[in-house]
């Protein structure tokens, strides 16, 4: 059993009790609060549940096996063992895999957001060919793209773009791209054929419903204007951009444009879409800093201003500075093969979580 996994099943247990209690079940809000957090345990609990039944009966399948005199028995009683070992296995790297998520973690829904850093021109180059990395990565996986703001660069690109990423798996997937990467290359602008480096920031922000993230009225200042740049008439005469203005429990004004839709309406609901996100993205990282104390070490805390990644293109050399992991084939990564890099971490973070490093 992983030690770690002791209190959750206890919890699990506890809460199984709770929900057959007659008294919570004639409060209706308690009884849905109970059994959200009995649902999302029970993603982690039941497996390794399961796990522990299983060495059970190996165990007594290999006692059988031996007192058996029969060779017949002995080898259909070998033959089970095989059989539940491998299920052991399975459940083992699933059990390991999920506790890289906390119970209440697992959102299927996450904003990105991906602006250019220093560079220049350059910079908003790199930060399109980010935004282009992560798409096809998500087309392969089957996820949802919407597009929700955008900026473009003068020469390409993107000043900054703002998109959200939907389906299953996909914060267990996506979660370690947030923070600063670089890029070196020769600039197509570039006429000595010098290597220049430049940046980009990434966020990756789950987005939570409007129960986990409240935002009263009061908190917030909403102004409309006409919004600006492409689009056509109908963007620049009416005053369908909206900008947000939030400030409470965070140490800086938090503020939110979305210009992009056709309808205020619209554009309101994606504004208020990334605000609870961002407001959300400042309580995790509050929360990973107070875990992080406990553990061994940190791959990062998942802040913009960390730099994660280079990706060298004259050498064709990606480099995971968190856990110091060279590749050669930026050419397949930047065209959205990037399961290699999202794998290595993964594993690293299990290490880590187990105290195997």
């Amino acid at each position: 059993m992983w030690p770690m996994l002791v209190p959750k099943i206890e919890r699990y247990h506890e809460l199984e009790r709770m929900l057959v209690d007659p008294e919570v079940g004639t409060n209706p809000t308690r009884y849905g609060t109970l059994a959200k957090e009995f649902s999302s345990l029970g993603k982690l609990v039941k497996p390794a549940l399961e796990y522990e039944q299983i060495i059970e009966t190996v165990k007594q399948a290999e006692t059988l096996r031996a007192a058996e005199a029969d060779p017949e028995m002995q080898a259909y009683a070998a033959e089970e063992v095989n059989t539940l070992k491998k299920q052991l296995a399975a459940l083992k790297d699933r059990v390991e895999d999920m506790l890289l998520v906390e119970p209440g973690e697992d959102y299927s829904s996450l904003i990105v957001e991906i602006r250019a850093g220093t560079g220049g021109d350059e910079a908003a180059i790199f930060a399109g060919d980010l935004y282009e990395m992560y798409t096809r990565y998500a087309r392969t996986q089957g996820w949802n793209i919407e597009g929700i703001e955008v900026s473009l660069g003068e020469a390409g690109g993107f000043k900054e773009i703002v998109f959200s990423v939907s389906g299953e798996s996909v914060f267990q997937q996506l979660r370690y791209e947030s923070g600063g990467h670089r890029v070196q290359r020769v600039p197509k602008t570039e006429t000595q054929g010098r290597i220049h480096t430049s940046a980009a920031t990434v966020a990756v922000l789950p987005e939570p419903d409007e129960v986990q993230v409240e935002i009263k009225p009061g908190d917030l200042e909403v102004e409309t204007m006409r919004a600006g740049g492409a689009g056509g008439q109908h963007v620049n005469k009416t005053e369908s951009a909206i900008r947000l203005w939030y400030k409470k429990g965070t140490p800086e004004q938090i503020e939110v444009k979305c210009q992009d839709g056709r309808s205020q309406h619209k554009n309101k609901e994606q504004a208020m879409r990334v605000l609870r996100s961002r407001i959300f993205e400042f309580q995790q990282e509050k929360l990973h800093r107070e875990r992080s104390e406990n553990r061994k070490g940190q791959i990062g805390t998942g802040s913009r201003t960390d730099r994660i990644r280079t990706y060298n293109f004259p050498q064709n050399r990606v480099t995971d500075h968190r856990i110091n992991l060279t590749v050669h084939t930026l050419d397949t990564v930047i065209m959205g093969e990037i399961a290699g890099l999202i794998g290595a971490m993964r594993e690293y973070d299990k290490k880590q979580r187990l105290g195997q490093l």
